[in-house]
C-alpha cells in the first residue's frame, strides 16, 4: 500500500484502508472475501477457522460435515476464481508483475485498461492459449500443498 514501508498486517493495512479520508467503501449488502489474516467484520468475510478450508481438502469424494466447513468449501473456492483470474491477469499484462514510479491514478487506469482489454479478448476469442498455459500451471501445482504458494513466476513471450 502507498506510504507504507516494509511488511505490515493485512489487518492493520484495512483498518487504515477504511479510516482514511478517502475511504475503502464495501456498498451495503455486498462483501469482499478475505482470508484469516483479517477480521471478519461488516463488509469483510473471513473463513471459519479450526475448520478444513482448501479446495484439496474435499477431493476423493469428501464432503463438509458441518455448515462451517460447507462454507469455508464455497468461500476456497470463490477466492480460486478471484486467484485464477489475477493470475491470467499477470499473465497476460507485464505490467502488473510489480510496481512502478506512477501515481496512484495512473495505477488505476492501468489495472482498469489491462481489465477491459481482457474482458474484450475473453469476447472475442473462443480459445485463449493463456487460459490454457494457466489450466496447465494449476494442474502441475495442484496437491503441492498451500495454494497461496502456487504463484506464477516465469511466463515466456509469444506473439499471441
Amino acid at each position: 500500500m502507498e506510504g507504507w514501508e516494509g511488511l505490515a498486517a493485512d489487518g492493520r493495512i484495512l483498518r487504515d484502508a477504511l479510516n482514511r479520508r478517502y475511504s475503502l467503501k464495501v456498498p451495503h449488502g455486498y462483501y469482499y472475501l478475505v482470508d484469516a489474516g483479517y477480521t471478519n467484520c461488516e463488509g469483510f468475510l473471513t473463513p471459519y477457522r479450526g475448520q478444513r478450508y482448501h479446495l484439496n481438502e474435499w477431493r476423493d469424494g469428501r464432503h463438509p460435515v458441518s455448515p462451517e466447513e460447507f462454507f469455508n468449501m464455497k468461500h476456497s473456492a470463490s477466492r480460486n476464481v478471484i486467484e485464477r483470474f489475477f493470475g491470467l491477469l499477470k499473465m497476460r499484462w507485464k505490467i502488473l508483475w510489480s510496481t512502478c514510479c506512477y501515481g496512484i491514478d495512473t495505477h488505476i487506469d492501468i489495472i482498469t485498461a489491462c481489465c477491459l482489454l481482457h474482458n474484450l479478448i475473453r469476447k472475442e476469442m473462443q480459445y485463449d492459449p493463456l487460459e490454457v498455459a494457466l489450466n496447465d500451471v494449476m494442474e502441475q501445482n495442484a496437491g503441492q500443498g498451500n495454494d497461496e504458494e502456487n504463484y506464477i513466476d516465469v511466463i515466456e513471450p509469444s506473439n499471441e
